[in-house]
C-alpha cells in the first residue's frame, strides 16, 4: 500500500475513533441530563417563596438596606422549609467566605449548600463588579436581596434590570454580560450538574489572579459540602 493510502486509512480510523468517543460522551451526557432532576431536594418555586417572604419582612421591619438581616432571615427561612437538606448557616464566620473570580467579575460568596446537582450560595460585592456569566450545565436563579443586577444578551439594546425582590433566571447554555453596583447581594441557586461548572470558577484563578490561597479554600469548602452530601445519600 502506498504511503498516501496508508495515511488515508489511518486518518479515517483516527477520526472514526474520535467520533465514537464524542457519541459516547453525548449519549452519557444526555442520559445524565435526563435523570438529574430526580436528585433535587429544593425547587426554584420553593426558594422563591422564602425569598419573597424575606423581602416583604425586610420592608415591614425597615431592614431593606440591612444585608446582614436579609441574609440571616433568608437562610433561616430556607432551613425551615427544607429540614432534610444539609445547610451551613454560619455566614457571620468570616472564615467561611471567599472571593470568587470568574468570567472577569470579582465578588465574594458564602456556600450554604453544594452537592453534585444543586448549589445554594450568597454572592455579592461591596464595591461593584461586571463580567461574563459563563456557559453552564445548570439553570441559575439569581435572587436580588440588596442592590441591583444588570444583564444583557448579544443583540439586546436595552439592559435587563433586576432589583430587590426580582429573580434573574439564566437557563443552562445561555450567556450574558452582567454587572452589579456596590453593596449588591443575592441568593444564587443552581440546578444541574454542578461539578461541570467548577472549571469556570477556577479559570481566572489559574490564568489571571494566581490567587492560590482562595483557590485552595474554595476547593476545600466545596469538596467538604459535596462529599458530606454524598455520604448522606444526596447527589
Amino acid at each position: 500500500m502506498s504511503q498516501k493510502g496508508s495515511c488515508t486509512t489511518s486518518c479515517a480510523s483516527k477520526w472514526a475513533f474520535y467520533a465514537g468517543i464524542l457519541a459516547v460522551l453525548y449519549g452519557l451526557g444526555s442520559y445524565l441530563q435526563s435523570i438529574n432532576s430526580s436528585f433535587y431536594r429544593m425547587s426554584p418555586e420553593g426558594l422563591n417563596d422564602v425569598f419573597q417572604h424575606t423581602i416583604a419582612g425586610a420592608k415591614a421591619a425597615g431592614q431593606s438596606n440591612n444585608a446582614t438581616w436579609l441574609v440571616e432571615n433568608v437562610i433561616d427561612g430556607i432551613t425551615d422549609k427544607y429540614p432534610d437538606v444539609r445547610f451551613r448557616k454560619d455566614f457571620t464566620d468570616a472564615s467561611q467566605w471567599m472571593f470568587n473570580n470568574a468570567g472577569g467579575a470579582m465578588g465574594s460568596m458564602f456556600i450554604i449548600h453544594a452537592s453534585v446537582t444543586e448549589y445554594l450560595i450568597i454572592f455579592g460585592t461591596g464595591t461593584g463588579t461586571e463580567g461574563h456569566t459563563g456557559v453552564h450545565t445548570a439553570d441559575d436563579y439569581f435572587h436580588i436581596l440588596k442592590g441591583q443586577q444588570l444583564a444583557y444578551a448579544p443583540g439586546a439594546l436595552v439592559a435587563e434590570e433586576y432589583n430587590p425582590g426580582d429573580v434573574h433566571h439564566l437557563p443552562r447554555g445561555q450567556v450574558k454580560q452582567y454587572s452589579m453596583p456596590r453593596e449588591s447581594w443575592a441568593l444564587e441557586y443552581a440546578q444541574g450538574w454542578i461539578p461541570l461548572m467548577l472549571p469556570f470558577g477556577f479559570a481566572d484563578g489559574l490564568f489571571s489572579t494566581l490567587d492560590l490561597g482562595t483557590m485552595y479554600k474554595t476547593t476545600f469548602i466545596t469538596a467538604r459540602h459535596m462529599i458530606g452530601n454524598l455520604l448522606a445519600g444526596k447527589f
